[in-house]
């Protein structure tokens, strides 16, 4: 029967293993904390958990650990502790009034047990923050240039090169041989040689002491003899890693970052629209190894920019849409074939539009673009004031209306607004959960 035992380091003072048995029974708690976390977080923490991690704080009901205890009925004995203050019989006086602690601090939630606080690695709130998201309708695409040759492990072998030695199972190798041949350990020869030197140190040796000195003599001259012979790395006992080519299939991926950065977007506008790309940036980066960002800007004109450009750098001016997607029809021509890349968009706007361009808008997304997207979601920002337009589709400005119009032909577009921050997390949730390409959540 064979044994597998893991011998992955943990993380310093932890236990892996009861670490995530813990976290899959508090996840419901967890999860909430999590994502009532990120609404309140600032723009300038940037990419979420910090890189130690996240505290959170959960109620303490229902984190005991299951237990056995003896059953009623039985004989048994119990030893408890004594005291020096009070005999069997003795009245216990009830404490003075005040000296109490006035019962437990209310919990946030209404729950009246103690919370219990503790601190998620980065990763693992990264894990929970992203639990179930997914870039909706993926799928691979069948040309050859999405195929590339990779390497997997395929066990051991007694030959390779030196850069590819397996140490520890070469040097199993060496102690099993060693035992089994019965190479004389350097110990032994050490206590030989202290042997003969106190032998050959004195002045005069009898007959027996001068016998016992020769048989000593031949003995270490054998030891050394057996230890050259046996040596404590022999040829047969290494062992290299060895690897074998494998096709990996790549389901390549661009996602377009479409942001309005012009003079109607003020500070809070354009803060609630970086929360938004933060999240889809981190997000991406999380949970899609092959996976390019393209950021585009605009005002009145349009460019593609680099990310640091994109969240950080100011500009002001007028408002045309159209040249956003413009620039993103031209992208896509020159480096982005779509029967070789999944195609997805995301744009973000205060919903304001200079003259006619939101119908030119409609026209680009309608014959250009969403005939090669996969998926495109659009988020409006609205005044604080204006809260109550988020669920009345019929109120907007021009470019909402015809976005309308656009959603009712094309169920893989989908349009959202918010007001606060705490819409973001929401609904970046709503627009990347699992759906097939009908539009409808899986």
């Amino acid at each position: 029967m064979h044994q597998f035992i893991d011998r992955r380091a943990n993380p310093k003072g932890k236990s892996h293993g009861n670490r995530q048995r813990f976290l899959r029974r508090a996840r419901d708690n967890i999860k909430e904390r999590v994502d009532r976390s990120v609404r309140d977080k600032s723009i300038q923490d940037g990419d979420g958990a910090a890189p130690e991690g996240e505290k959170v704080t959960i109620p303490s009901k229902g984190l005991q650990e299951p237990r056995f205890f003896h059953g009623p009925g039985g004989n048994r004995k119990y030893v408890l502790p004594g005291n020096k203050e009070f005999v069997v019989g003795d009245t216990i006086p009830k404490p003075d009034g005040g000296s109490g602690q006035g019962g437990r601090k209310a919990s946030e939630d209404g729950e009246g047990d103690d919370d219990f606080s503790f601190t998620l690695t980065r990763d693992e709130y990264l894990e929970i923050l992203f639990e179930g998201l997914e870039l909706p309708d993926l799928v691979e695409k069948s040309t050859v240039e999405t195929e590339t040759i990779g390497t997997r492990r395929a066990g051991l072998t007694t030959a390779g090169t030196p850069n590819n030695l397996n140490l520890v199972r070469t040097m199993r190798n060496s102690l099993g041989r060693r035992i089994a041949l019965r190479r004389p350990s350097a110990q032994a020869e050490a206590d030989l040689r202290a042997q003969i030197e106190m032998l050959e140190a004195l002045p005069s040796r009898t007959a027996a002491q001068a016998e016992l000195l020769e048989q000593l003599q031949a003995r270490l001259e054998g030891l050394q003899r057996k230890r050259k012979v046996v040596g404590y790395i022999d040829p047969i006992d290494l062992r290299f890693d060895t690897h074998v080519p494998e096709k990996i299939r790549k389901s390549r991926a661009v996602v377009f970052c479409l942001m309005d950065v012009s003079g109607s977007m003020q500070e809070r506008e354009k803060d609630l629209g970086k929360r938004f790309f933060l999240l889809l940036h981190l997000f991406l980066s999380r949970c899609y190894e092959h996976t390019e960002l393209v950021f585009i800007r605009h005002t009145h004109l349009a460019e593609e920019v680099d990310e640091e450009t994109f969240f950080y750098a100011r500009e002001t001016g007028g408002t045309i849409v159209s040249t956003a997607l413009d620039k993103m029809r031209e992208v896509i021509a020159e480096r982005f074939p779509p029967e070789e890349w999944n195609i997805y968009g995301a744009q973000v706007s205060d919903g304001e539009n200079f003259g006619n361009d939101s119908a030119r808008c409609k026209k680009l997304l309608l014959e250009d673009l969403l005939p090669v997207c996969q998926y495109y979601a659009y988020m409006e920002i609205v005044e604080e004031s204006a809260e109550s337009l988020l669920n009345d589709t019929e109120a907007g400005d021009d470019l909402w209306q015809n976005y309308r119009l656009v959603k009712a032909q094309a169920p893989h577009f989908e349009m959202q607004r918010v007001a606060h921050a705490a819409h973001i997390y929401p609904i970046f949730r709503e627009f990347f959960l699992p759906r097939i390409r009908g539009g409808q959540n899986a």
